[in-house]
């Protein structure tokens, strides 16, 4: 099951994603006599699991029996939750190559941060290369999209919890992170956390293939099994000293070294039964 947050007259809806078209979440409930909300954080909190489930078959059915949907490469797809319910998680050094990258031994225990929703943005939207940029990365991560309240989750149960999963482009101006000494406005300025195309579920976070492209050239390929701490261990820490909530992100960290990014370049991300997020540079007016 994919679902999508998209751009429809003229306002956000949501969308189940089945092979390259979109049904309107709307239109099928009320065919089914259902009532749903219209955004995504709202859908996540009050729509159980199985219910959404049951609509994601019938979106499947209604694709397969002709009925109206949209084409995904007509639409304008949004950010999946465009400000998430509470937090953006998110983890550092998680990777082994990307931490000696940095000049530091991989950690021993999981690092975190966090990160405001003002730095999200959907599919195909522009980063802003600053003027004053030297060196803007692109760091890729498996994003886990939090679909209930959860506090204290064992490694065990952790997953329990996950609604399912997203792509991440953590964009990181080194130079700054490097004369502040901290992240705020490295990791946290404007149009710095690319997150789509949508939420896919159903997937083992820890088998997924990474393929990053910057202007139709392989750059990375990485397997999410080579993450050092995986995403039952990030998500059963967080949840012992802060309480998750339906609509949360977890970023799950970036391998590799990354080049620097200019104006005019385009940076795609696919993650094995997700998809592709594509987002472009563009210089600052």
């Amino acid at each position: 099951m994919r679902i999508a947050t998209y751009q429809g007259a003229g306002e956000p809806r949501l969308g189940f994603v089945v092979n390259d078209r979109i049904v309107d979440l709307q239109t099928l409930a009320r065919r089914k006599k259902l009532s749903v909300p219209k955004d995504m954080v709202r859908l996540i909190e009050e729509t159980p699991t199985l219910a959404l489930r049951a609509l994601g078959r019938e979106a499947d059915a209604w694709v397969k029996a002709g009925r109206e949907s949209s084409p995904v490469s007509k639409t304008k797809l949004l950010a999946p939750i465009p400000r998430p319910a509470k937090n953006i998680f998110c983890m550092g050094r998680n990777y082994a190559e990307h931490a000696r990258e940095g000049g530091v031994a991989p950690p021993e225990v999981p690092v975190f941060f966090t990160k405001p929703p003002t730095t999200v943005i959907g599919h195909e939207t522009p980063v802003i290369h600053h003027r004053v940029t030297q060196s803007l990365d692109y760091e890729v991560e498996l994003v886990a999209v939090i679909g209930t309240k959860a506090r204290h989750l064992s490694p065990e149960n952790a997953l329990s919890c996950v609604l399912g999963y997203t792509i991440g482009n953590d964009v990181s101006q080194r130079t700054w992170q490097l004369q502040d000494g901290s992240l705020w406005r490295a990791k946290n300025s404007d149009t710095f956390k690319p997150m789509g195309p949508w939420i896919a579920t159903d997937l083992d976070p820890n088998t997924l293939e990474t393929t990053i492209r910057m202007n139709g050239q392989v750059q990375i390929q990485f397997n999410t099994r080579h993450m050092l701490f995986d995403a039952a261990s990030h998500i059963a820490k967080i949840s012992r000293y802060s309480t998750l909530y339906p609509g949360d992100v977890v970023w799950l960290g970036a391998e590799g070294a990354t080049p620097n990014m200019r104006p005019g370049d385009v940076v795609e991300i696919e993650i094995s039964g997700i998809g592709t997020l594509r987002n472009y540079v563009v210089a600052e007016e």
